[in-house]
């Protein structure tokens, strides 16, 4: 499995369409962000990524800081931090109304919302994307705060779309089992929309993503993802991937700014602190699942990470919901 199947499989992505619109020029609406998002959907997600389908007609999407992006039909926009943001036709004073968009989202109502002033028809489909923040970080630390793709460029494009606005009529009418489908038809489209966007970036960018595109250092990432535990050595790496050691470490540092063993290292210990906050397994065992033949050397390692030591980092992380309650 290469690395971006490996992340991809690892983070637990779970999705919803949460929001169906029809809205005639001129219109606007306002997003707070993915934490209310989550508030509103009841949503009990560490992390939202949130994004909109353009189905028909031409929209806007303005972040807080006046960043704007122009809207055509097959675009699919996202926000992979769920920054508040507000999308419109172009015209109408703000603040925008709400429409009763929070009530429906409230009601988990996808039947189409219709509002507006009677003008162009723009129509489009929302949802979002749960997972976890540190598991994902590889990739949607290399994204910008926005992005788009159009999707309708060739058949599996316009098969997702065409698919998924089938099961939002099903769902909307209540049809069993159609709010499941449509679960994974929407982690499906955003995969297929990482996937777009990872295949439009410039040759000379560098970063977690283009480094996975690329065939050396793909490979490398691939191997150390799927298989956490085991004695790499950056000779054995190098044997595996055929080249040599430092090519391999110059080549990986160019796109990752730092050698295969640092990266490994950090990504252990990233998946040992996700153990200590929910599972019960004792440290020793975390330790060896994570490649430490050692819990001594393991505990050194993990608080030169994050600060504290293993039993100290899992006891304050399980009080955080109390003291945040």
């Amino acid at each position: 499995m290469d690395a971006f199947s490996q992340i991809l499989s690892g983070v637990q992505l779970n999705g919803a369409v949460f929001f169906r619109a029809e809205f005639s020029a001129p219109w606007g609406v306002s997003t707070s962000g993915a934490k209310a998002m989550a508030a509103t959907a009841g949503v009990g997600a560490e992390h939202l990524v949130l994004y909109h389908l353009v189905i028909e007609g031409r929209a806007f999407i303005e972040l807080i800081d006046g960043q704007r992006t122009e809207l055509s039909p097959g675009d699919i926009v996202v926000f992979p931090n769920g920054d508040p943001h507000h999308m419109g036709s172009g015209a109408g004073e703000r603040p925008f109304p709400d429409y009763g968009i929070s009530a429906k989202i409230k009601a988990r109502d996808l039947s189409p919302l219709h509002a507006g002033g009677g003008g162009d028809i723009s129509r489009f489909v929302c949802g979002y994307m749960s997972c976890d923040p540190h598991l994902s970080r590889p990739i949607l630390g290399g994204l910008p705060p926005v992005f788009k793709v159009n999707i309708r460029t060739d058949p599996s494009g316009l098969w997702l779309e065409n698919s998924i606005l089938h099961l939002v009529e099903e769902a909307a009418s209540g049809r069993m089992g159609s709010e499941a489908m449509l679960a994974k038809l929407s982690e499906a489209l955003f995969v297929d929309t990482l996937r777009r966007y990872v295949a439009s970036l410039p040759e000379q960018q560098t970063g977690w993503l283009t480094g996975v595109r690329d065939p050396i250092v793909g490979k490398s990432l691939g191997l150390l993802h799927s298989r956490i535990a085991h004695p790499w050595t950056i000779a054995d790496l190098a044997d595996e991937v055929g080249i040599s050691r430092s090519a391999l470490v110059q080549r990986f540092t160019r796109y990752l700014s730092e050698p295969p063993m640092t990266y490994l290292t950090r990504w252990r210990l990233q998946l040992a602190a996700r153990s200590l906050e929910r599972t019960a397994r004792g440290v020793a065992e975390i330790a060896a699942e994570v490649g430490y033949e050692s819990e001594a050397a393991f505990n050194r390692a993990f608080k030169r990470q994050f600060g504290q030591p293993p039993g100290r980092y899992r006891s304050d992380q399980r009080a955080l919901p109390a003291q945040q309650s």
